[in-house]
């Protein structure tokens, strides 16, 4: 039985496989393999020998399945390392959306049920005045 514990250092354990092989095989296509560490250099060493047997996809999990497992034990994971992966045979797509434009908004019906009575400008106009004129009057 899988504890917990050693399903969380797994999937810690396969993370940092997968990041670290990227990592080594990216410095290795830009001549940069002569500074990786040792341990490094020897995962790469079993990747070029993995590469003669088999197409590049299964000798990237071949390889990362080795890493795993020396990470695995490394981070303290007892006996065999969980299979945690649950590997798809579908491309991995990009996760972008393309960018769609807002449908245009509705402007309100003025004949609406909602509509707002609207008072004319002169109006208001003619109001204002009546009250200007009103406070001057009764002012003086």
């Amino acid at each position: 039985m899988i504890k917990a514990a050693d399903m969380l250092i797994a999937r810690r354990a396969d993370t940092k496989a997968r990041t670290d092989f990227a990592t080594w095989k990216m410095m290795a296509k830009l001549n940069g393999a002569s500074a990786l560490p040792a341990e490094a250099q020897t995962f790469l060493a079993s990747y070029r020998s993995f590469l003669n047997e088999m197409k590049e996809a299964e000798a990237t999990e071949a390889t990362i399945n080795l890493m795993y497992r020396a990470y695995y034990a490394e981070m303290g994971g007892h006996g065999t390392p969980p299979d945690i992966r649950a590997h798809l045979n579908e491309p991995v797509t990009d996760n972008v959306t393309a960018f769609k434009r807002p449908a245009p908004q509705r402007s309100k019906a003025k004949n609406g049920p909602n509509a707002k009575p609207q008072l004319p400008v002169a109006l208001i106009f003619a109001c204002l005045v009546v009250v200007y004129v009103g406070f001057r009057y009764f002012w003086r």
